[in-house]
């Protein structure tokens, strides 16, 4: 089965500010959401996919890390602790206990599956209960990167086409970037994490709704470094980032906004539908 890009895990320390900073890039960003774990995000929900800004609210009640249990609050609390950027890689599960027994058995991780549920808005705005459960990889040469699937056990609770009406036209989520000098080394990894070969001759894995993860030299070594979202004119995305006052740039490919000006990760836009 060839999964696809569920969503990104943003971690910021100011959420207000990075939450201003995508709704002047013509993002709809959706309410402030509290975990009962001591983080809080908001949703940035495309077709397929979604972005979520997530910051710590309360470290107190944060648990830790334990033989067999990743803490999610621990990760993006340790990993604010050194920056702020792309902290997560998350594709689509369909059955949390079959992608745990399959990572620990490819030796990427043996913890056990965590789920959780949280109050939600239908897409006719009446209030509802969205639950998922979550199945964590992870490699130990790339600690400030996380990487988990998520299986949505109420798909129809979440999605919401009204919340997936960009002022800037975004459709999805389709690429995102891990920098190494050494792409080679993580094939291993990525393979029993997406269940898919990198396309030949290439450092990429081909997901499913046209997404991919890439690897390139460019970039902190180690990183989740970079993202794309499709959908968007890059004309008007730079007449939009420049009108609000932030740096843009633009070049055959679309407009880029370099990690520097962006939260620690940089953002690729382009107009090509997926």
């Amino acid at each position: 089965m060839t999964r696809r890009i569920d969503h990104l895990v943003l971690a910021v320390h100011d959420l207000a500010a990075a939450a201003h900073f995508y709704e002047q890039l013509g993002f709809l960003v959706g309410a402030r959401n509290r975990h009962p774990w001591g983080t809080e995000n908001h949703i940035i929900q495309f077709r397929s996919s979604f972005l979520e800004l997530i910051g710590v609210a309360d470290d107190d009640l944060i648990p830790p890390h334990a033989p067999g249990r990743f803490s999610f609050g621990a990760f993006v609390r340790d990993y604010l602790a050194r920056r702020e950027g792309l902290a997560m890689l998350v594709l689509d599960g369909q059955d949390a206990d079959a992608d745990a027994a399959a990572f620990a058995a490819a030796g990427i991780g043996d913890f056990e599956p965590f789920t959780f549920e949280r109050s939600g808005t239908a897409a006719d705005g009446t209030p509802t209960r969205v639950a998922f459960s979550l199945a964590f990889a992870r490699d130990e040469r790339l600690p400030q990167a996380g990487f988990f699937t998520c299986r949505q056990h109420y798909p129809e609770a979440f999605w919401n086409p009204a919340l997936q009406q960009h002022p800037n036209g975004a459709q999805n989520v389709t690429a995102v970037t891990l920098s190494t000098p050494h792409p080679d080394r993580f094939d291993r990894f990525f393979t029993n994490f997406t269940g898919v070969t990198p396309s030949e001759g290439t450092a990429t894995f081909p997901l499913d709704r046209s997404g991919e993860i890439r690897m390139s030299a460019a970039g902190p070594a180690g990183l989740l470094s970079s993202y794309a979202v499709s959908g968007v004119d890059p004309h008007d995305l730079v007449d939009r980032a420049r009108a609000q006052g932030l740096p843009v740039a633009s070049d055959d490919d679309g407009a880029l906004i370099e990690a520097a000006d962006a939260y620690g990760v940089a953002i690729r836009f382009a107009s090509a539908t997926r």
